[in-house]
């Protein structure tokens, strides 16, 4: 072996791949691979996680069609009674910021117990509650235990599923919430005759608690190796490490920016090494870059190298002042692609809040429906999203591979968004008709048809659009999920504070021909993703590359 020149990179030998395993940070070698787990194992993740997603459905649905029994038992007024549906809607929705940049440190596991244990007390002290102040108050933290199945939900299907069958099986998992629009006022509505108002409470408890103590037999899916927040935190703290020469023991200095996928290596005394530093920028390579110092022009063996390296890592221990749920968001919303992508699923999501909140409105002040008829109606907009997503995401997953084969067996992001376009024809006239067929108040049938259409093509584009975010953002898919909840719960609380007036304003069929406007904008936002993204992306990648050299 040559000898190595001080301050020259050593690239130790024995941790360099073989050429055909050169991969990208999403597919950095870690040891118990999620991805190469057995069918069997990752089906029971699947079902475990789109299980707890229907608590984020439950809890905004089931509530409703107690509402006129709140008022009553409560002294509520119509005004703290909206507050307490849009507070929940808002911190479903931004909440989940928090809880990605906590699982990105600390992995899936914890953020899922701690979540689901705060969810659960919120529930228990809003059951009780015998004033509005609490009710509210303690939606608002149910709201907060809800949310992290949103966001890490979404990333735990990513550790553990590769891209070409990710949008079938975010299809699957997103269905799961589209079960409380369609189920929530129907069991609540019964709950609520049979019981009371917080019987649709006790309910979320007990189905939460089932969900706590299920995912305290979870085996976390997180790989600190794949994930750019963590790295970036580490690669940090070795920096501050350096400057106040705690390095100088080891003699080494810091891991340079050029280091990539975690590869590993075993000892003479079969200990294992990791090296762990991916890094977006440097996709492709796989040699870990080590400055020397203080080495004297000396012969320093691979094996040893890098094990000072493993061993400074190791002492690095991350603690909770390096949660920063900011930084990951920046780097997401920077990219123009990521923006046009998340104004539209804000824009779907946010339409399909309006239309259960007026249709139940319009269904009881002009049809004369009680609580479980309307629950019944309003499952047609829920099983046309359920339909939606589970078959969106399928069509989303065939569309990308056959893209993929086109293109020579290479394959980008913006592929993927291919697939909305059918849909986006077909969402905004079916909008304008649900809106008319309500104003004019036609038979029932026809509302029930275009409820289930609605929901149809606007759940089988987002399907699409939420595999876009994960796939586009590598590395960052808890970021960059957490921040598509931010936006779409951002917008559906104001879409559900806006709703009413304008119904009262322009009739329903003026507020859908409005919504219509605005999801043939959400089309031509697609379309410029899938256009310009792969541009927008490479240049922010560029960028991102340049500022961590």
């Amino acid at each position: 072996m040559a000898t190595p020149v001080v301050g020259a990179n050593l690239v130790p030998p024995t941790l360099e791949p073989p050429a055909e395993e050169k991969l990208d940070i999403e597919h950095a070698v870690v040891t118990d691979d999620p991805r190469k787990w057995s069918p069997a194992r990752k089906t029971s993740i699947l079902i475990a996680v789109s299980g707890a997603a229907v608590i984020c459905g439950l809890g905004a649905n089931l509530y409703n069609p107690a509402i006129a029994q709140i008022e009553s038992d409560l002294h509520a007024s119509s005004g703290d009674i909206s507050w307490s549906i849009s507070l929940y809607i808002l911190i479903l929705g931004d909440f989940p910021l928090v809880w990605s940049a906590f699982s990105e440190i600390y992995g899936r596991k914890k953020v899922y117990i701690t979540s689901f244990g705060l969810g659960l007390i919120g529930c228990i002290v809003a059951a009780l509650a015998k004033t509005t102040g609490v009710l509210i108050g303690m939606r608002v933290i149910q709201a907060a235990g809800a949310s992290a199945v949103f966001a890490i939900g979404a990333a735990t299907l990513a550790d553990i599923y590769d891209p070409h069958v990710r949008g079938t099986m975010m299809g699957i998992y997103y269905s799961a919430p589209l079960l409380g629009p369609a189920l929530g006022p129907i069991i609540g509505g019964a709950l609520t005759q049979a019981f009371d108002w917080r019987a649709t409470l006790w309910f979320i408890v007990i189905f939460t608690g089932l969900c706590f103590v299920a995912f305290i037999f979870f085996q976390d899916t997180f790989r600190r190796e794949r994930s750019l927040t963590y790295q970036n935190v580490l690669r940090r703290r070795l920096k501050e490490r350096a400057a106040k020469g705690d390095n100088s023991r080891s003699g080494i200095s810091i891991l340079s920016h050029q280091t990539t996928v975690s590869t590993e290596a075993k000892l003479n005394d079969n200990e294992k090494v990791v090296a762990a530093f991916p890094d977006a920028s440097t996709r492709g390579s796989s040699n870990v870059d080590v400055s020397t110092r203080g080495l004297e022009r000396q012969s320093v063996p691979s094996t040893q190298t890098a094990a000072v390296v493993a061993k400074e890592i190791k002492q690095i221990k991350l603690s909770l002042r390096d949660v920063n749920p900011v930084g990951p968001v920046i780097s997401v919303v920077s990219r123009p692609n990521n923006v046009c992508v998340l104004l539209t699923s804000a824009l779907i999501f946010s339409f399909g809040y309006s239309v259960n909140y007026t249709c139940s409105r319009t269904l009881a002040d002009k049809y004369g429906y009680d609580a479980l008829k309307i629950g019944l109606v309003l499952l047609s907009y829920g099983m046309g999203s359920m339909f939606g997503s589970v078959l969106g995401g399928r069509w989303s997953d065939y569309v990308f591979r056959r893209s993929k084969a086109r293109n020579g067996g290479v394959s980008y992001a913006e592929m993927r968004l291919e697939s909305t376009f059918i849909m986006m024809v077909f969402l905004p006239p079916s909008s304008i008709a649900f809106g008319w067929l309500c104003q004019k108040h036609v038979h029932i049938a026809a509302i029930c048809v275009f409820l289930f259409f609605s929901g149809f093509f606007a759940i089988s584009i987002y399907a699409s659009t939420l595999a876009y975010i994960v796939d586009a953002n590598t590395g960052r898919s808890a970021p960059a999920v957490a921040t598509n909840s931010a936006f779409r719960g951002t917008l559906a609380f104001i879409a559900t504070e806006v709703a009413v007036p304008l119904q009262l304003a322009i009739g329903d069929g003026g507020l859908y021909t409005l919504w219509a406007c605005l999801l043939i904008l959400a089309d031509f936002l697609v379309l410029l993703a899938w256009w310009k993204g792969g541009n927008w992306r490479e240049k922010a990648e560029q960028k991102e590359a340049q500022n961590d050299s």
